[in-house]
């Protein structure tokens, strides 16, 4: 080995800051002589380094593992009073713990992405399949509503928001119920759930719970039951249902 490659051996273990007494003074002497090489190295190892750190959130060994590195590493980089002829060996040692530990940091990053990475693809399947549920379920009710649309009897009750653009119609027989259609509707606060009400009878009948998707749609099955309903509201009401209303009217016919 000459003594240029000597100095950039050195350089790969100083932009680690790894480089201490005589050996530090030697190679900074020689970086104020204006070695572009050298510059070169450190510069380029410094922005490897700073580029690792960016890429993601950095992945700390555990304590005992850190610890027994750093070791080895202080241990490399002491100077020998033995000979001088195994200098070398030890900067090798150094550069080789310093890049067992860029790998070990470099692997906890890589891991921590594809934890990340698997929880998303998680997170979006739970998503596409909880939109493909309420797809379907729509489209059964709406195929539902066309059927009961054949009965003469059957009638399309328009509900609209006091507030919003919120809408919803109600396809309904007395005799044979009907199916609930919602639009523009936000989704209910946690905790909370919309209440579908049947109106005409001397007070308000239950006609179900529901919850609106992302899209801010719904649908669901009304079943028949009680006096012959004129109308329908739907109220905000606690998630459970109550047996009278006591929330806000979201929705209502006229």
């Amino acid at each position: 080995m000459n003594d240029h490659e000597t100095y950039e051996t050195l350089a790969a273990v100083y932009a680690v800051g790894a480089l201490d007494g005589d050996d530090l003074a030697r190679f900074e002497a020689h970086l104020a002589e204006g070695c572009d090489r050298c510059e070169t190295i450190v510069r380029e190892s410094r922005e490897a380094l700073a580029r690792m750190a960016l890429a993601a959130t950095p992945s700390v060994p555990p304590p005992d593992v850190r610890a027994a590195l750093q070791a080895r590493i202080d241990a490399a980089i002491r100077p020998s009073a033995r000979a001088a002829r195994r200098g070398w060996l030890t900067w090798a040692a150094a550069t080789a713990a310093v890049v067992a530990l860029a790998v070990m940091l470099a692997s906890g990053i890589v891991a921590s992405r594809y934890e990340a990475q698997l929880g998303q693809i998680a997170r979006d399947t739970a998503k596409e399949r909880e939109q493909l549920q309420r797809a379907e379920a729509t489209l059964r009710t709406q195929l539902a509503a066309l059927e009961l649309l054949r009965d003469p009897e059957t009638r399309v009750i328009e509900l609209r928001s006091p507030s919003s653009n919120a809408l919803a119609r109600v396809i309904w027989n007395d005799r044979a119920g009907g199916h609930l259609l919602v639009a523009n509707l936000p989704a209910a606060p946690e905790g909370k759930a919309y209440e579908l009400w049947a109106l005409g009878g001397p007070a308000p009948r239950p006609a179900g719970l529901f919850q609106v998707g992302s899209d801010g749609r719904a649908a669901q099955k009304v079943e028949a039951g009680g006096e012959p309903a004129k109308g329908f509201a739907v109220t905000l009401e606690p998630a459970q249902g109550v047996p009278v209303p006591t929330g806000p009217i979201v929705l209502a016919s006229k």
